[in-house]
């Protein structure tokens, strides 16, 4: 019978081709055990800006309304139900909504602020304001006040820029939200969540959060409007001396002599600005400061009357009535919840993924 030939390795390439089986087992077994940890690390991704935004408002924000904050221009809001048209009287400001939606009505327009737009006012404006809200989903949103003092500072320092195109002015503007507007709220409301870093951050963060809005798509608008250059700043100035002065006597003469206008041309560029006339603004702008005392204050609605300048308290029932359709006693319940103005909530660290 013939041999059978059995080949054989020498033993250098036996050793060599154990090792190799071995470093596959090794790396089977480690790619095994890794798989796991790998998928979670991928499953966990950074959490996005708005997401961040609306948890930081929901710890600094637990109640429904307005609450103050660490910086006394910063106010956060909150609503977890929808809200139909309102009327609202809003300061110069910048509304930025992170979650939720809110629409303004003025005149024939209609300005969206939501997860994707903001809200500027120039000049103090009444107008209606509706909110889509859920209690899965409540509305959440930062307002600043703007410090005239800051912003004129900013409208100088930026001169006449010329990234942005310059613009007729406007009193109020939707604009789109950019990743850098974004960025400075978040880290804006992130120092709002410790005292330390609310006094030493937030100033220089507010400062900045304005400048971004001067340089954003409609800062040319806005840049003219705070500037109280021509006959839009002239309006200005007599909508901010109605505000300081509301519940004083004031007639339309006077304001239109201190506008240094006529009255018929004091009446034509006060509409063109706030979309309504001298008169009906006043009685507007004194009705919602009454609402706001009785929520705020809890006084009746006869003290709050005579705080805003009314002599007669029928007079004050019928006009409110007719502007909120409910009486004062009606409204201040439904609306208790909505414009209440809650302190400060003093978070000294707020774990959020970053």
């Amino acid at each position: 019978m013939a041999k059978q030939y059995h080949p054989t390795l020498p033993d250098s390439a036996c050793s060599i081709a154990q090792s190799y089986c071995r470093c596959l087992h090794l790396h089977a077994r480690r790619s095994t055990i890794r798989r796991p940890q790998a998928l979670a690390q991928k499953a966990h991704t950074p959490m996005s800006r708005q997401q961040e935004m609306a948890t930081l408002i929901k710890r600094l924000a637990p109640q429904e309304g307005y609450t103050r904050s660490l910086l006394g221009n910063v106010w956060l809001m909150r609503s977890n139900r929808p809200l139909g048209r309102t009327p609202v009287l809003y300061e110069p400001c910048i509304v930025i909504v992170c979650q939720g939606k809110k629409r303004g009505y003025l005149a024939d327009k209609v300005y969206h602020y939501d997860a994707q737009h903001y809200l500027v006012l120039s000049v103090p404006l009444p107008f209606s304001s509706e909110t889509d809200a859920s209690p899965e989903e409540p509305m959440l949103a930062v307002q600043v006040r703007l410090d005239m003092t800051t912003v004129a500072e900013l409208v100088l320092d930026v001169g006449e820029d010329t990234s942005t195109p310059s613009a007729a002015p406007a009193g109020i503007v939707s604009t789109p939200l950019d990743d850098t507007l974004a960025d400075t709220t978040v880290r804006l409301l992130r120092a709002l969540c410790s005292p330390l870093d609310a006094k030493v951050l937030g100033p220089s963060i507010e400062r900045e959060l304005c400048y971004r809005v001067l340089m954003g798509s409609q800062g040319g608008a806005i840049r003219a409007a705070l500037a109280n250059y021509g006959n839009f700043g002239r309006i200005a100035r007599i909508l901010r001396r109605m505000h300081r002065d509301y519940a004083q006597p004031l007639n339309v003469s006077a304001l239109a002599s201190e506008a240094g206008l006529s009255v018929p041309a004091f009446h034509e560029r006060f509409k063109a600005v706030t979309a309504t006339s001298p008169i009906q603004y006043l009685k507007s702008l004194r009705l919602h400061q009454a609402r706001l005392m009785m929520i705020r204050d809890a006084i009746p609605a006869a003290t709050a009357a005579a705080r805003v300048g009314y002599e007669s308290p029928s007079q004050f029932n019928r006009e409110f009535k007719r502007m909120f359709g409910r009486t004062p006693g009606e409204e201040a319940r439904e609306m208790r919840i909505s414009l209440t103005l809650s302190e400060a909530v003093r978070l000294d660290a707020v774990e959020v993924a970053h």
